[in-house]
């Protein structure tokens, strides 16, 4: 018994030397009819190959002289030599070419396609010309399966040499396929012609109703991937009317019980291409009951294909949320789960919930809240914080679980909900300030940078009504240069609401925050947002009120929806990797074409897309962009020499009076004479502007950040300096009694 029968295939995967392998491949008897010895020694060889031992190339030529035993199993593994090693050796190679063209003519046509893939694979320019002829044959080839692999073989050809492709017949042939008996066959030609037009940008696919029905008619006698590729071409199918989108859409639709979840995702595709082009609303919600099941079955295959259904269902929810609107109980999570499919359920749950399952979707989120894993238990807060912010009724059953979650005094627990509950903040100014008390309580949990940045921005908002905000201010101040920029930034803006809505308690903050801010740091933004505070804070101090204390912009909880020209790419490419990022499909891959609606008279465009299509912003100018008066918007003033053209007045001068070059010439010199005391000018400002910013360097005592606040006509300023703020007129810090609540 043979090694290879006896199961040992692993002692094959041993480094070998080439002499040795070479003679064991030479070695075999008359005797062995079976060609023993000689498949032992290749399956050495390929497993070598395997292990990319390059020392297994010196043994070519053995190898070339073995292709012409009649032993399909030799075969096959010669030729995976010859298409691993070809390029590295191609003068060797073009010997095996005569091999191939002899196998192309054998009476099996298993060894016919074995010959034909074999060399349609070859990047070497010998045998992609010596194979266009011969693929041209074997369309023609009385087998379908030979047939069905000379169609990929076009493809292929393409990928080689595009050109040499487009300059002779193949993609006609390719075409003419379509119409071959053998569903197998048409749906592989399909698949060589839509892989063609990815790449191609002088071939266009076009699949009228007559094709895509005769298309949809022989799904049922394809292979499963097969049916993959026919559905893949109905994407290219442009309906001109509704009710031909609808017939279409009803017929693929026994697709979505398949087995194979290719098959499945690929089908939910195209009737949601369909759906685009179908006029009555009616159909269109009994084709999204119709998705719903599929979705559901494919949760209980594995993790991974899990995963996928996963990642597409939250993108068909937002563009149909009717799909699933009742499933949410099958998107709750088994103990077994891995992470990465508890995370994507837990944001499905979040689309899914409204106020009529709210308070099941809250017990299910209290029970993940007490997880093991940490990453999922910060997940679940934070979803327990955006219902909150989503569903206005259910508000106040989100934070009184958020607040029996904060007694549980779990660090990680504590810190996500202070993030979420300013959010909440946010979102319902005065309603809810009476927890703030609660999140004091917990201020020595806090070590993350989110969550001291929200509390911080908590005791800011609420200085007027927390009794000790100066003090819990000034204890996160102790280790301000240690802290990230983004506490950093908080603690700014937060010590300066708390001047401005208790200049008492906030006079002896304020100069030395900002002194940190605009003196010790290498942080452009905080030192910029330091600066902006001092010259508002000593210049005018209700301006300063109104822009720090302004009403914020309502928050929402549907920040993370896709814009809705990405949505409606995303939609066309159900199914594929792009969809598990729900990122645009150049941006996974870089060379995908880009998929967007074709127009069509049926075309029932969502009202979001014409406002975006119809809304489309200019693109934002730069300052350089905008020019003083008719100045060009490359001249800049304060540099000599950068002297502008002159403006067309001056054009229009010398061709009014028939060329008189003196008098352009004297327009021009007036022109640039008064550039020149334009840029005199704006010296002179730079010059004053100089001498007032010396006169404003805080490194002196006493003054302001931008000077007197009275030079600037506001008398009711504060001066902010480096030991004080105070109020001219006021005898300074002393002269404040109690707090302004201004």
């Amino acid at each position: 018994m043979s090694a290879a029968q006896g199961g040992g295939d692993s002692k094959l995967f041993a480094r070998g030397k080439v002499a040795e392998l070479r003679l064991e491949l030479n070695s075999g008897s008359k005797k062995d009819k079976n060609f023993t010895q000689k498949k032992i020694a290749l399956k050495k060889i390929v497993a070598n190959m395997t292990m990319s031992n390059n020392d297994m190339v010196g043994l070519f030529p053995d190898i070339v002289a073995c292709m012409a035993i009649q032993s399909l199993e030799i075969k096959k593994m010669c030729f995976l030599y010859l298409v691993n090693y070809a390029r590295m050796k191609p003068e060797i190679a073009v010997k095996a070419i005569p091999v191939l063209e002899h196998d192309m003519e054998d009476p099996n046509p298993l060894v016919r396609a074995l010959a034909l893939r074999t060399m349609s694979y070859i990047h070497v320019r010998e045998f992609v010309e010596a194979t266009v002829p011969l693929v041209k044959h074997l369309l023609r080839d009385i087998d379908p399966y030979v047939r069905k692999t000379a169609a990929f073989c076009v493809a292929k050809l393409y990928d080689h040499d595009r050109h040499m492709v487009e300059a002779s017949d193949l993609i006609d042939r390719l075409n003419n396929l379509l119409r071959d008996d053998n569903p197998t066959v048409v749906a592989s030609a399909l698949a060589s012609l839509m892989d063609i037009w990815e790449r191609s940008d002088a071939i266009k696919l076009t699949i009228d109703y007559s094709n895509a029905s005769k298309m949809v008619a022989i799904l049922a006698d394809c292979s499963e991937w097969g049916q993959t590729y026919i559905l893949e071409a109905l994407m290219s199918y442009i309906p001109q009317e509704s009710g031909e989108a609808l017939l279409l859409a009803e017929r693929i639709a026994p697709r979505l019980s398949h087995s194979n979840s290719s098959v499945v995702l690929t089908c939910i595709r195209v009737i949601l291409y369909l759906m685009n082009y179908i006029s009555d609303q009616k159909q269109i919600s009994a084709l999204c009951r119709k998705l719903s099941p599929p979705l559901v079955t494919l949760l209980a295959k594995g993790p991974e294909v899990q995963y996928l259904a996963l990642r597409n269902a939250l993108l068909i929810l937002q563009r149909r949320p009717e799909v699933l609107r009742n499933d949410i109980r099958v998107f709750f999570c088994k103990y077994n789960d891995p992470i990465y499919v508890k995370v994507t359920k837990l944001e499905l749950i979040f689309m899914l919930a409204n106020e009529k399952n709210i308070d099941e979707v809250l017990t299910e989120l209290r029970e993940y809240a007490t997880e093991i894993d940490v990453h999922f238990v910060r997940k679940a807060v934070r979803a327990i914080g955006k219902l909150a912010i989503k569903i206005e009724p259910a508000a106040k059953r989100c934070i009184n679980l958020l607040l029996e979650l904060v007694s549980t005094k779990v660090t990680y627990i504590v810190q996500e909900a202070t993030v979420v509950i300013r959010n909440i903040f946010r979102k319902y100014p005065n309603q809810y300030e009476s927890i703030i008390g609660t999140l004091c309580e917990h201020l020595d949990s806090l070590d993350e940078p989110e969550a001291k940045a929200a509390m911080v921005w908590v005791i800011g908002q609420y200085a007027s009504r927390i009794e000790n905000s100066d003090a819990l201010l000034e204890d996160f101040l102790y280790s301000f240069a240690e802290e990230p920029v983004e506490v950093q930034l908080a603690l700014l803006t937060a010590t300066v609401k708390l001047f401005i809505q208790r200049p008492t308690k906030g006079q002896d903050l304020v100069p030395r925050v900002l002194k940190w801010a605009t003196e010790e740091t290498d942080n452009p933004d905080l030192r910029d947002r330091a600066y902006m505070y001092w010259r508002l804070l000593s210049t005018d101090m209700e301006s300063a009120k109104r822009i720090v204390m302004g009403e914020k912009p309502a928050i929402t909880a549907e920040s993370e929806r896709l814009d809705p020209v990405t949505l409606e790419e995303m939609c066309l490419n159900v199914g594929t990797l792009a969809t598990v990022y729900l990122k645009p499909v150049q941006t996974v891959f870089r060379n995908a074409r880009p998929r967007k609606l074709p127009d069509s008279p049926c075309l029932q465009r969502p009202d979001y897309l014409d406002y975006a299509t119809a809304h489309q912003l200019p693109n934002p100018k730069s300052l350089s962009q905008f020019g003083q008066g008719h100045q060009p918007s490359d001249f800049d003033p304060r540099v000599p020499g950068s002297r502008p053209a002159p403006p067309s007045s001056a054009n229009n001068n010398q061709s009014q009076q028939g060329g008189n070059l003196a008098q352009a010439v004297h327009d021009a010199d007036a022109y640039f004479t008064q550039q020149a005391n334009q840029q005199a000018a704006v010296n002179d400002a730079d010059a004053y502007f100089a001498q007032q910013m010396r006169q404003m360097q805080i490194q002196q005592p006493g003054d302001s950040f931008g000077g007197d606040a009275g030079h600037y006509g506001y008398g009711q300023g504060y001066v902010v300096s480096q030991s004080s703020a105070y109020q001219p007129g006021m005898g300074g810090m002393n002269g404040a009694q109690g707090d302004l609540l201004l």
